[in-house]
């Protein structure tokens, strides 16, 4: 007995240190295999059975995650992220102007379609109009990682974490927007403040003298059939239809295609994040059985102790697991606190470098093209800008 008490705790403090890391010392393994492995060994020790494993899944997140990604790679196929970029920039031809564009670009379209894919599909863009323009990259790239997690705060739909919320709490998707919304454009102002001060250069309104011609490949079926499904999908969020069963009808439409091979969506699933959801949830379930929350439920006796164990959970396991720890905790009906888990968990990915997979996949990005962004410029800049944000959502929700 003594003994399958300290496997069981050891393998529960191994997979969240391997997660807290993204992968196991000398092993080749990433979260969604550490989260799966770690679930595995948990059944097999038999603090779960099978079925309670299967049961701790929560379909309507999956399905909803699953439908949007499926939603975001035809827009990606269509063209419609290049396209947003081109019209972006076809407003300003000056550093300023640019960033300016960049940020509220970016931060805007990451409130509606998940933030990693814009941080995805919008780096290369980036690096390849800066170094054209012969424009520093750094300010431009800090710009696309801090926009797409602020602006993802806005909606249930921005950002994985959120989705969680969504299928949690039971909020209807406008009321979710009427709040936050306010938070994360403040937060877009603050965080071109921010660079403002720490790069000079962006500061000239000059014109720069050569813009670039992108790539403006469009698929003209492919684009109208996308937009009018997504415009769709986006009006059956604000009138109140379920999340889940509405992008599922969406990403369902556009599944039935005569143009684009079934397989080219299906690689864009980010199938990884969906394996890591499904451990993470039988995790969870496993330290609600073992009562490990204990220790966090004095959190919720106020918003700013909440606030905070929602950052540190945030940035020491990341905001996933974060959320699906401490949702447990919230009162039923108490929106304020899932308003603060959504804000805070997401606000925090921006305090340093590895804090979210957006800034990852902006770091990834930009170093298979040659250019380096640094742990420590990056600190300089996510440390204010997350304080700062943070203090508003305080202010604001509170």
């Amino acid at each position: 007995m003594i003994f399958l008490q300290f496997a069981t705790y050891g393998v529960l403090g191994l997979t969240y240190l391997g997660l807290a890391l993204g992968y196991i010392p000398g092993l080749r393994m990433n979260r969604a295999t550490i989260a799966l492995v770690g679930s595995a060994f948990l059944i097999a020790l038999g603090v779960l059975n099978l079925q309670q494993a299967w049961q701790a899944i929560d379909a309507n997140t999956i399905v909803f995650l699953l439908s949007m990604m499926v939603v975001n790679a035809n827009l990606s196929y269509a063209g419609f992220f290049r396209r947003s970029l081109s019209v972006i920039l076809s407003v300003t031809r000056s550093p300023l102007g640019l960033l300016i564009a960049l940020t509220f670009g970016s931060g805007i379209l990451s409130a509606f379609f998940l933030n990693d894919t814009l941080a995805l599909i919008f780096t290369p863009l980036t690096l390849s109009l800066t170094q054209t323009l012969g424009l520093n990259p750094i300010p431009y790239l800090l710009a696309i990682a801090g926009a797409t997690n602020i602006g993802s705060v806005a909606t249930l739909s921005g950002n994985p974490q959120n989705i969680l919320i969504g299928s949690f709490s039971g909020i209807p998707y406008l009321d979710f927007l009427r709040v936050l919304a306010p938070v994360a454009l403040l937060g877009l102002v603050v965080q071109l403040g921010l660079l403002w001060l720490l790069y000079p250069d962006v500061r000239s309104i000059k014109a720069c003298q050569v813009l670039p011609t992108t790539n403006q490949r469009i698929f003209k079926p492919l684009f109208n059939k996308t937009l009018v499904i997504t415009a769709g999908l986006l009006i059956a969020f604000t009138i109140g239809l379920p999340l889940a069963e509405s992008a599922l009808v969406a990403a369902s439409l556009l599944l039935i295609t005569r143009r684009v091979k079934p397989q080219r969506i299906l690689q864009k699933v980010d199938w990884n994040l969906l394996v890591m959801f499904s451990g993470l949830f039988i995790l969870t379930r496993v330290t609600q059985k073992l009562n490990l929350l204990q220790p966090f439920t004095h959190a919720v006796n106020s918003a700013a102790s909440f606030l905070g164990i929602t950052v540190v959970l945030s940035n020491l396991i990341s905001n996933v697991p974060a959320v699906l720890l401490l949702h447990p905790l919230i009162p039923q009906g108490d929106t304020k606190y899932w308003l603060l888990l959504a804000a805070g968990s997401t606000l925090a990915g921006n305090l340093t470098l590895f804090g979210s997979v957006a800034n990852l996949i902006v770091v990834e990005a930009a170093a298979d093209l040659g250019y380096k962004l640094t742990f420590w410029e990056h600190l300089r800049f996510g440390v204010p800008v997350t304080l700062s944000t943070l203090l508003l959502t305080y202010l604001w929700v509170h």
